[in-house]
């Protein structure tokens, strides 16, 4: 087959995947009287099932002396339960052909196990032992300090750029919970009593504080004897729960610091205060990123990398937060370009943005980048499952999985550039500056 005829022939096989994926998701959800909401999609493509539960719990919830408890029980979780021997969790999915794993946020914590569909059952025992019977003593307690700890070390401590996230976050909140990051602290971590971990567990890890989201190979009327098998026995939870309902006041002069790091190259950071997730701007501002930053012919690419050649890297990314989140632009600057050059570069891709509504075929362009990047998403069963809940968790409708991109497709370019105008202005921004430890005097 000649280059040109593959080239096409790849396009249609993805054109066709993308327009496979285009279908409604059809899903059944309910709560049980625990307070349990359970979300199932049924599709027997592949005999694969995700089971997953996100908690509404995140590092917003903890409190300022004790940073690090969600991403702590993210490890915590894995030790084992009552009926589950400690280190035997990974062993006990990999074992009978799955793969698992958790992430935690600002907002949430997700566990999941991707199985042969024949082994549901397993994955909904696994998670209601967690639920349920987690193992808290002071064995899985100390283990998981020190694997935090040296989490925290590989990722950030010991990694160029690593504190980013902290330096940008801790600069821009100065009153709202999402000043510290969910990596959280090592000297609160190491305070923190095996009493108050029990509390936080009994606290937020219960069904009524959960959202259980399957999706696979399944049959769903079995699927739902299976769940309340599981888990209908799991008792309330009663225990108050700390939800911040704290106004972050906003930032009303550029704010500048510079970080001193173990690099090479200088970076500039810049970041602006944006809009909650789901609200009108947030998409605006979400396709902008994909403008500024998705591709070869995104504009700070041609711009900073491409034309100039002042950054060796560039990019820019939306927290989506469920309070208002930081839309966070940045560039690594190539040898020789020195910082106060680079921020002007990437100053006036940010003017340009504000001041110029984009063509109707650049417009066009980003609307077909933001359906394939929807689509993508749902492409799998984790991904399905993960939506399903997010969407639940978030906005409390999981039928976004299927309606979410009408709100994309429904801003306009003038839209855009509001947008750019409200948000991204010069006095209420974070500008921070990367250097090598040697230029520190």
């Amino acid at each position: 087959m000649s280059k040109k005829l593959f080239v096409i022939a790849a396009l249609f096989l993805m054109q066709i995947g993308i327009k496979a994926q285009e279908k409604k998701i059809n899903f059944t959800e309910y709560n049980l009287p625990n307070g349990l909401h359970v979300i199932l999609h049924q599709d027997h493509s592949t005999p694969i099932v995700a089971v997953s539960v996100m908690y509404h719990v995140g590092s917003k919830n903890e409190q300022p002396n004790r940073t690090g408890f969600a991403h702590f029980f993210e490890h915590l979780m894995f030790e084992g339960s009552d009926n589950i021997a400690r280190g035997q969790y990974f062993k006990i999915v990999q074992g009978n052909g799955g793969t698992l794993n958790a992430n935690t946020t600002f907002d949430r914590t997700f566990y999941y196990e991707v199985l042969p569909s024949n082994e549901l059952a397993l994955g909904l025992w696994l998670e209601s032992e967690r639920m349920l019977h987690l193992k808290i003593d002071s064995i899985g307690v100390e283990t998981q300090r020190k694997v935090v700890k040296e989490e925290k070390k590989q990722r950030i401590d010991n990694q160029p750029y690593g504190s980013l996230l902290e330096e940008v976050f801790k600069h821009s909140y100065k009153v709202h919970p999402y000043r510290w990051t969910p990596i959280g602290s090592d000297q609160y971590i190491d305070k923190a009593s095996l009493k108050e971990f029990m509390d936080f567990y009994k606290t937020y890890y219960v069904p009524n504080n959960a959202t259980l989201s399957i999706s696979g190979d399944i049959n769903i009327d079995e699927a739902k004897k299976l769940v309340a098998k599981y888990f209908a026995d799991i008792p309330r939870g009663t225990r108050k729960m700390n939800r911040p309902t704290v106004v972050e006041p906003p930032i009303t002069h550029e704010i500048r610091d510079t970080v001193y790091d173990n690099i090479q190259l200088p970076a500039v950071v810049e970041t602006y205060r944006i809009p909650a997730q789901g609200t009108k701007d947030y998409y605006a501002i979400n396709m902008l990123t994909t403008l500024l930053s998705q591709g070869k012919s995104s504009w700070l690419q041609k711009t900073l990398v491409d034309k100039k050649q002042a950054a060796l890297y560039t990019g820019a990314f939306p927290f989506a937060l469920e309070d208002p989140g930081l839309f966070i632009v940045f560039g690594i600057a190539n040898a020789g370009v020195k910082p106060q050059q680079l921020e002007s570069d990437i100053d006036s891709v940010i003017a340009k943005v504000r001041t110029t509504e984009i063509s109707d075929k650049e417009f066009q362009k980003l609307r077909n980048q933001i359906e394939t990047n929807f689509v993508s998403k749902a492409s799998t069963n984790l991904g399905i499952a993960e939506q399903l809940a997010n969407y639940y968790v978030y906005f409390g409708d999981a039928n976004l999985i299927n309606t979410e991109i009408d709100r994309y497709m429904k801003v306009t370019k003038e839209d855009l550039l509001k947008a750019a105008q409200k948000y991204f202005a010069p006095n209420s921004r974070v500008i921070l500056y990367y250097l090598p430890k040697s230029a520190k005097k």
